[in-house]
C-alpha cells in the first residue's frame, strides 16, 4: 500500500488532455509513447501470455483497441501477430480528433483502422471482437465510467478483454521522476506519467470496483491488469 500515494488522486488532469496545449510537446508525446510502452507496458508478456495462447492460424481474429493515442500499441499488435501467421483485423478507436491527426500523418498500417469515436458509438448489436484492448485507460476513468466501459466491452467481447495500465506505488513515481526525464524531453511523457501514477488504482482499489467477473492481477514493474474472459 503506497504511503505518500495512499489516496488516489481524481483532480489533476494530465496536460496533453488540454485541447489548449503545445502541440509540438502534443506531436512529441504522441511519437514517445512507442519508447516509454516498450520500456514499461509489457505488451510482448501480455501478448505472449494471454493473448497467443488463443490464437489459432486456421482462424480469422478481431480486435479493438480503445483510446489508441500515438496507434503504436496496435501497430505492435499487428506486427507480432503477422510474424505468428495470424490472420486478424484491429479496429482502434480514440475520441481526441489529435490522435487521428497525427496517426493519418504516419505511414499507413494495413488491417489497422483507426476511428475517432467513443467506445458507446460502436454497434453492440451487430459489432463483436474477439479481443479487446487498452493501454492506460483505466485510470482516466472514474468508478462509475468504468463500471460503464466494462458493460459495454462485455457487451462487444465474444472472446478476451485486456486493460493494461499504472500501478499506483510510490516507488513507482519515484522512480519514473528520476529516470524518464533525460530521456523523453520536449514533451508530456514525465509530467502526465507522473499524474497517471497518482490517478491509477492500485489492485486492491481495483478489485474493489471492478464488476465480479473481471479478474485483477499485478504485472511487473508497477503494472496492473484488468481482465475478462466470455463464457
Amino acid at each position: 500500500m503506497p504511503l505518500l500515494l495512499s489516496k488516489r488522486d481524481t483532480t489533476s488532469q494530465e496536460r496533453m488532455d488540454d485541447p489548449n496545449c503545445d502541440p509540438e510537446k502534443l506531436r512529441n508525446t504522441y511519437r514517445q509513447f512507442e519508447h516509454i510502452n516498450t520500456l514499461i507496458s509489457q505488451w510482448r508478456y501480455i501478448y505472449k501470455q494471454h493473448i497467443r495462447p488463443k490464437l489459432h492460424t486456421q482462424t480469422h481474429y478481431s480486435f479493438l483497441d480503445i483510446g489508441f493515442g500515438g496507434g503504436d500499441i496496435p501497430i505492435k499488435i499487428a506486427q507480432w501477430l503477422t510474424k505468428d501467421g495470424i490472420s486478424f483485423n484491429i479496429t482502434a478507436i480514440d475520441p481526441d480528433p489529435r490522435a487521428i491527426n497525427y496517426i493519418q500523418s504516419q505511414e499507413p498500417t494495413s488491417k489497422i483502422e483507426f476511428l475517432q469515436c467513443q467506445l458507446s458509438d460502436l454497434d453492440r448489436a451487430n459489432q463483436q471482437f474477439d479481443f479487446i484492448l487498452s493501454n492506460h485507460l483505466i485510470h482516466h476513468l472514474t468508478k462509475k465510467e468504468l463500471s460503464n466501459v466494462c458493460s459495454l466491452t462485455e457487451e462487444l467481447c465474444s472472446g478476451s478483454v485486456v486493460f493494461n495500465d499504472l500501478q499506483r506505488s510510490d516507488w513507482a513515481y519515484l522512480l519514473f521522476n528520476i529516470f524518464s526525464r533525460p530521456f523523453f524531453r520536449n514533451s508530456f511523457i514525465t509530467e502526465d506519467g507522473l499524474t497517471s501514477i497518482k490517478r491509477s488504482y492500485t489492485p486492491k482499489e481495483l478489485q474493489e470496483v471492478a464488476p465480479s467477473k473481471w479478474t485483477v492481477r499485478t504485472l511487473f514493474p508497477f503494472r496492473i491488469l484488468l481482465t475478462y474472459h466470455h463464457e
